[in-house]
């Protein structure tokens, strides 16, 4: 029988953003069909980290789908358990989290979020959404007549929150790994960037004593 194909090696960059990390997670926000889960995924393999979604830990978490949730207790009841469950994955951390579309939207989840973790906002605009969105029915918060007019609020609500993440990346219909690359290299900057730098300054200062 034949071995399992080892995975390749860690890259230098990865392997720095993932030391730079230490406890920290990587928490990625945005709307639904923004490719939080998918891009969240192949960040965690590259980076040597578990991945988590959220939403699927509340559904486990209930034992039932988030559509059955909202139309059983509600959508605050839902809010308030999502809260509950983001706060235990980031107690967990190092780890890349997939979070629902109305997650950052809670001001007590962003706080947490900042001081444990690194935000991505994945930022999609309304055609690119419908486009992802629109042959799936386990989205509550369309099912309604006009789906596309509810992105469109939606959008238009959360956006003004959503830039307070700490990096923001365009999710668009190009390769995942385009994606995943650019939030790497972001991600890399913004934990690494100021070493690179003092280093840089560093050596300045020597080649001209």
């Amino acid at each position: 029988m034949s071995e399992p194909a080892s995975p390749a090696p860690i890259g230098p960059q990865d392997a720095e953003i993932a030391a730079a990390l230490g406890t920290r997670c990587i928490v990625l926000v945005g709307m639904m069909g923004a490719g939080k889960s998918t891009i969240g995924r192949r960040m965690a393999a590259r980076l040597r980290l578990p991945f988590t979604d959220a939403d699927t830990e509340i559904e486990t978490a209930h034992r039932m789908s988030i559509p059955d949730i909202f139309a059983t207790y509600g959508e605050a009841y839902f809010r308030d358990g999502e809260a509950r469950v983001i706060a235990r994955l980031l107690d967990g951390g190092p780890l890349v989290v997939a979070t629902g579309g109305g997650a950052f939207m809670r001001e007590e989840t962003r706080g947490r979020i900042r001081g444990k973790a690194v935000s991505i906002w994945l930022k999609a605009d309304t055609d690119v959404i419908m486009k992802r969105v629109r042959r799936r029915s386990d989205r509550p918060l369309l099912q309604n007549a006009d789906p596309e007019g509810t992105v469109a609020r939606l959008l238009g609500e959360r956006e003004p929150v959503y830039q307070q993440a700490d990096i923001t990346i365009w999710s668009r219909d190009v390769p995942h790994e385009k994606i995943v690359d650019e939030c790497l290299a972001a991600l890399h900057d913004k934990l690494c960037g100021s070493v690179t730098s003092a280093a840089e300054t560093s050596d300045q200062v020597s080649a001209s004593s």
